[in-house]
């Protein structure tokens, strides 16, 4: 709970939108083979019986998102699925999606990349956690609210 009490009150560096950035610009030119099209099916928590963990930093670049839509909180989905979903069933923060979103945890597209192939973006998203203060991965919707608070 200390953890979450000090990731709370603090204010995000500037230059962690940079780092997050890099990682997702990284992660971009190592793509896999992948049938993803926007399917969204791993976006219905419930149904798909999993929920994306983010770090301080993907939290703090999805609560950036959410305010450029124009929202200021996050409302739970009535079916249990991403609140990130928009009335017409897509992302409305593509652009500043999480990690795990981008590395395809849906099974139906190809299910999640291997570690291997991004352990060490992880390792830097662990690292730049910890410089944010942050206490390791946190539910979506739990993380994102928080960092929409230290905005």
């Amino acid at each position: 709970m200390l953890g979450m009490n000090r990731m709370k009150n603090r204010k995000p560096a500037p230059e962690f939108r940079q780092e997050i950035e890099a990682i997702y610009a990284e992660l971009e030119r190592r793509p896999l083979p992948r049938q993803c099209e926007m399917r969204t099916g791993c976006c219905h928590f419930r149904l798909a019986g999993h929920t994306p963990m983010l770090t301080r930093g993907e939290a703090l670049h999805a609560a950036q998102g959410v305010r450029a839509s124009g929202r200021k909180e996050l409302k739970p989905h009535p079916d249990g699925a991403c609140p990130l979903l928009g009335r017409d069933g897509r992302c409305t923060i593509y652009k500043h999606r999480p990690f795990g979103c981008r590395t395809h945890f849906c099974a139906e597209a190809g299910g999640m990349y291997p570690r291997k192939h991004v352990a060490d973006l992880i390792q830097r998203l662990e690292a730049l956690d910890e410089r944010l203060g942050g206490s390791g991965s946190r539910p979506l919707e739990a993380a994102v609210s928080d960092a929409l608070a230290a905005f």
